[in-house]
């Protein structure tokens, strides 16, 4: 069965986050989300929004936060195809996104996009100033990932 792009809404966005993503929550925001369909099923989505790393948001670029499918080959390399080109259609000039260091990224390669930076296992998001509580990712190496013009 061939797969199509949808649009999808944040909210059926993150419930199919919440029930198919094996390390993640859905993020708590997006600008936009997109969605892959074999036939009437749901099968795979993204969801874009500004970036987590500050220093990242100049107000032209967003980050893909989450893709996750059920499985489907291809749709995840489809889905990032799709964000970028939608997110070039509003403006903006680059998108990104973050692997760890167990994923291969062929998805990300297989929709064109370039491997841009080895990040280091980061110590975890908790300061003093804001206590947060540890979701088991800290200490992971990623790489950075764009598409950009």
């Amino acid at each position: 069965m061939s797969l199509e792009l949808v649009p999808v809404d944040y909210r059926d966005a993150a419930r199919f986050v919440d029930i198919h993503h094996r390390h993640h929550r859905p993020p708590p925001g997006h600008k936009f989300s997109v969605g892959v369909v074999a036939g009437e099923t749901l099968v795979g989505v993204a969801m874009v929004g500004r970036p987590v790393a500050r220093h990242l948001d100049d107000g032209r670029t967003l980050e893909v936060n989450r893709t996750c499918t059920d499985g489907h080959a291809n749709a995840n390399s489809m889905l990032y195809g799709a964000a970028w080109r939608a997110a070039k259609a509003m403006g903006y000039r680059r998108l990104i996104t973050y692997t760890q260091a167990d994923e291969s990224g062929s998805s990300l390669r297989g929709a064109g996009w370039l491997a841009v930076a080895e990040l280091p296992p980061r110590l975890g998001w908790w300061t003093p100033s804001r206590p947060r509580d540890d979701r088991g990712l800290d200490g992971v190496a990623r790489t950075l990932w764009e598409a950009a013009t």
